[in-house]
């Protein structure tokens, strides 16, 4: 690397090539700004070549976000960059295709003919869930209110145990007591016959998961809605659901719409969905819809209009492009019902070929094989005769590009541990056919590697290999 003295009497020219600037023989900017400005060219190519050594998204089977859209989705999205999704007076159209977006949900989740359904796009379903639990909480309290209960009194939220973080920052956030309906290995999801048992006066509300986190298994919101229907017959202090559909908004409607979730429900008031999960968008795009305006508090609706015209907005957040929406739009009326049944369906398939292929190893005991969201699930079985864990066989997979978690279940069922599998539109059947053959390799080498078991960890550590 040349000294700043010696850089100073050299100058590029127009046929410098990108490796042979200045600029490119200089430290990248990483605490401070730089002095001068870069070419646009090297200023690309600095950073991609700082994000080289991360993962292959196409390879990452922990997220649920999505990690392919066609061509002409990323360059409608790369063309409306610029627009404010808040600003309605200024992109009326856009504003337009959002609430067009809010109807065509509101209609596969089976809202009343009638359009009184509202709702909002979001970042994605974190802060859909913030608006919701607000929501409830807001609900709550003027109900309380007039049946003479403490309102200073902190209220509380009932969920499984199962629950996305995003519902515990929540509950941290608005002063509110998250009570957990534990998962057992029978049932793991919320037990319907459990729920009464965590719910009195001051709960705001029960939230019903259509997709847990852990394991892809959904909530039985049928029968929690049955049993909350007996409650609220006998009770002033009436209970609501929410349904916590991050995952499977976008999905069950297409592969299995017989099955009764949404606000078909009496007591379903409230749902939230990830476009960019099963709604097939890039990251950054959620939904939240409220069955009738009279679940949503005047209080969360704000006027504004000094952006050109008076406005009503709903989300939390205030600035943020449009693009997204646009996306999920794009989505909308190029796939069709059809198309995302297709999509849905296959994505299903392959999950239930990975379950049968993995269950054919004889090394694991399958939790769930993607019967309701396309997600596999697995431990390891007792008494297999090998010395390795979970662990070891993400970190084998790694090797060749494949994220896979493994982790504990919640509370409980701590003690168990599992790997899962989160098929997404993109894992095709021969992408499938290739993780299967690197899973089985990955037990061969184990199988032969040397193991030395750590005191103070739980996890034991590959050293060698005898090969």
């Amino acid at each position: 690397m040349l000294c700043d003295k010696e850089k100073r009497k050299l100058k590029d020219s127009y046929d410098t090539p990108l490796f042979g600037t200045l600029a490119a023989d200089s430290p990248i900017p990483k605490n401070k700004i730089g002095e001068q400005p870069l070419e646009p060219a090297l200023a690309y190519r600095l950073i991609m070549d700082e994000l080289m050594n991360e993962g292959n998204a196409r390879l990452n089977l922990a997220t649920f976000c999505q990690t392919y859209m066609e061509d002409e989705a990323i360059r409608l999205m790369s063309e409306t960059l610029e627009k404010n999704a808040i600003d309605k007076t200024e992109y009326p159209q856009t504003a337009e295709i959002e609430q067009r977006c809010i109807r065509i949900i509101s209609d596969l989740w089976n809202a009343a003919e009638t359009d009184t359904a509202i709702g909002t796009s979001t970042v994605g379903s974190s802060e859909a869930c913030m608006l919701a639990g607000m929501a409830m909480k807001f609900r709550w309290r003027k109900r309380a209110s007039v049946l003479g209960l403490d309102v200073n009194k902190k209220p509380n939220l009932v969920i499984s145990s199962g629950y996305q973080v995003c519902w515990e920052k929540f509950c941290v956030y608005w002063d509110v007591e998250l009570r957990q309906v534990p998962m057992d290995t029978e049932c793991m999801s919320m037990r319907p016959d459990a729920v009464l048992n965590y719910v009195d006066e001051y709960t705001i509300g029960v939230v019903g998961i259509l997709g847990i986190t852990y394991t892809g298994k959904f909530d039985d919101l049928k029968a929690i809605d049955q049993i909350l229907e007996e409650y609220n017959a006998l009770t002033e202090h009436k209970v609501y659901i929410h349904v916590d559909a991050a995952s499977g908004g976008l999905f069950v409607p297409f592969v299995n719409p017989e099955l009764c979730w949404d606000f078909r429900l009496n007591n379903v008031v409230s749902i939230n969905c990830s476009g960019h999960k099963y709604g097939l968008v890039y990251p950054g795009i959620g939904w939240i819809l409220w069955k009738d305006k009279e679940y949503l508090p005047e209080e969360l609706i704000f006027e504004v209009d000094y952006l050109g015209g008076k406005m009503p907005t709903i989300a939390i957040n205030f600035s943020r492009s449009a693009s997204q929406i646009i996306g999920q739009y794009y989505n909308f009326i190029r796939l069709g019902r059809e198309g995302y049944r297709r999509i849905q369906q296959k994505t299903q398939d392959v999950a239930h070929y990975l379950a049968k292929e993995i269950e054919k190893t004889g090394r694991f005991l399958i939790y769930h094989d993607g019967s309701n969201l396309p997600v596999v699930c697995y431990t390891l079985k007792e008494k297999t005769g090998q010395e390795w864990t979970l662990y070891d066989l993400s970190d084998r997979l790694l090797m060749k590009g494949w994220q896979i978690p493994t982790y504990p279940l919640p509370v409980n069922l701590e003690d168990t541990v599992i790997q899962r599998i989160v098929c997404r539109a993109d894992l095709n059947y021969d992408m499938a056919e290739l993780l299967m053959r690197d899973i089985e390799e990955g037990i061969r080498e184990l199988d032969e590697a040397v193991i030395l078991p750590h005191a103070k960890d739980k996890k034991p550590k590959v050293y060698g290999f005898t090969h």
